[in-house]
């Protein structure tokens, strides 16, 4: 049995989530302190008060599922022995902090920077996402190389689930030849801007000056990284692709894939919500999958 511990994205956020493991873990108190002491502001009071348009807001919503991410790794103690980590988009922050590759407050100061230059990204054009469901993902490529302006696939999050990113305008006429040809659904997302795609080059730039001047380590074990879905262990080729994701898809399905040619049975996901052992189910039903759980 081989186990790949798997970290969620944006989207996974739920108001009140860590207040029971703030109440009843020193670890985790000490962790949810120390990120509102890094941040300049109280991220665990949003998490734990907050309503859901509050936590929905970038620079909050980034730092409150890193947070949580990390600290379910930790205070699973030395029942984490992952054979493999991956995160989806953000996931992957949380990932590289559990497998030791990035320093907590490290880590969290570049989620931080991160949320702030894909908000600025998103106000410099107005841009946005789209799920496309029932098509195969040759297909909804063609669909984005043939319309007029940016548009692109933005996360292949599983079979037949393929997400795509740009300019209004592109996204709209998009969907409506995905509908022509046979899409289940084309669906706007409620998301500020176009994530993964070159709109977001502006903070791309900007968290690559952050992630150079931020030390990375040999992770303890593989990380499977967004941009091009293969096992990575040595710190400089993991800073090159993580710089690339802002701008790069999420391969999550060729991701999954990969780590399961590697041997990988027990898929673990490490965060709020259960959405990664559901596309991993998508990928391959015979896939354990389970979440962590301190009840």
């Amino acid at each position: 049995m081989s186990t790949a511990y798997v970290f969620p994205g944006q989207g996974a956020q739920y108001p009140g989530m860590g207040k029971d493991l703030y109440e009843n873990h020193t670890t985790a108190k000490a962790l949810f302190d120390k990120a509102d002491e890094v941040l300049g502001f109280s991220l665990s009071k949003i998490m734990f008060e907050g309503t859901a348009e509050e936590l929905k807001e970038t620079k909050v919503t980034q730092p409150a599922i890193f947070t949580l991410s990390v600290i379910m790794a930790k205070l699973l103690g030395d029942d984490f022995k992952p054979d493999m980590v991956a995160g989806h988009s953000l996931g992957e922050f949380s990932a590289l902090t559990a497998a030791g590759a990035l320093r907590f407050e490290d880590a969290l100061l570049l989620v931080s920077k991160r949320a702030l230059a894909m908000q600025a990204a998103c106000e410099a054009t107005p841009s946005t996402m789209a799920a496309i469901l029932g098509l195969s993902d040759e297909v909804v490529e063609d669909i984005c190389a043939s319309v007029e302006g940016v548009v692109v696939a933005a996360n292949y999050n599983c079979p037949g689930q393929l997400v795509i990113s740009g300019e209004i305008s592109a996204i709209e006429a998009a969907c409506e030849k995905a509908k022509e040809a046979g899409a289940k659904r084309a669906l706007v997302l409620p998301v500020g801007g176009a994530f993964h795609s070159p709109l977001m080059e502006p903070a791309r730039e900007e968290l690559a000056a952050a992630i150079e001047q931020t030390e990375f380590q040999k992770p303890a074990c593989p990380v499977v990284q967004n941009s091009i879905a293969k096992a990575v262990v040595d710190p400089v080729e993991i800073k090159k692709n993580l710089i690339d994701q802002l701008t790069a898809p999420v391969k999550w399905t060729q991701s999954v894939q990969e780590m399961i040619e590697a041997g990988i049975t027990d898929f673990v996901e490490c965060g709020p919500g259960k959405t990664l052992q559901g596309l991993v189910k998508k990928v391959d039903r015979s896939m354990n999958v389970s979440g962590v759980s301190f009840e």
